[in-house]
């Protein structure tokens, strides 16, 4: 089951959303951190950044159940400035380790989309390490590479840089 979470769940929501985040990094997913990271950093992370945008309404978190937990969770992030009222960006696409290979991201990328369509957006933004598994799944999903930026991010096991690929998706 999808859902977006509202504020009024988020405290019951985070230690799954800091397993989550803490097993993917250490999975090698290149959302932003690196090793080490701890089961702290993770929960700082969701309380200290995303916390305050969800009760701000500046996101919106969805998050699918499975056995009786949190197993995948995305944000849907839409532009601030004044002059992209129709544009949005994907944001920390997260499946739990345990819980992959079962469409839950492919289900997340759905509710995610029909927010934006339903809020009036009509291009998607996101971006990805370009060797990343997740790139095949965008691709998939419809979204277009738009170029790639060498040496944009650090390696999430080596001290190494790597490009990042630019996507967007037309929601028309």
């Amino acid at each position: 089951m999808i859902t977006r979470l509202t504020p009024a769940y988020f405290d019951d929501a985070l230690e799954d959303l800091t397993d989550i985040l803490h097993g993917c990094v250490h999975t090698g997913a290149s959302i932003g951190f690196i090793l080490p990271f701890s089961r702290e950093d993770a929960r700082a992370y969701w309380q200290d950044r995303v916390r305050p945008d969800l009760q701000a309404e500046a996101l919106d978190l969805f998050v699918v159940y499975g056995k009786g937990r949190i197993q995948g969770t995305v944000q849907l992030i839409p532009a601030a400035m004044p002059n992209q009222p129709h544009r949005a960006d994907v944001a920390k696409l997260l499946v739990h380790p345990d819980a992959r290979r079962r469409g839950l991201g492919r289900a997340l990328m759905a509710a995610l989309q029909s927010r934006a369509i339903e809020l009036g957006k009509t291009t998607l933004v996101l971006d990805t390490r370009s060797s990343d598994p997740s790139r095949l799944l965008y691709q998939a999903l419809g979204f277009e590479v738009a170029g790639e930026i060498p040496n944009y991010c650090r390696n999430p096991f080596e001290d190494r840089l790597e490009p990042t690929t630019y996507m967007y998706k037309d929601l028309r």
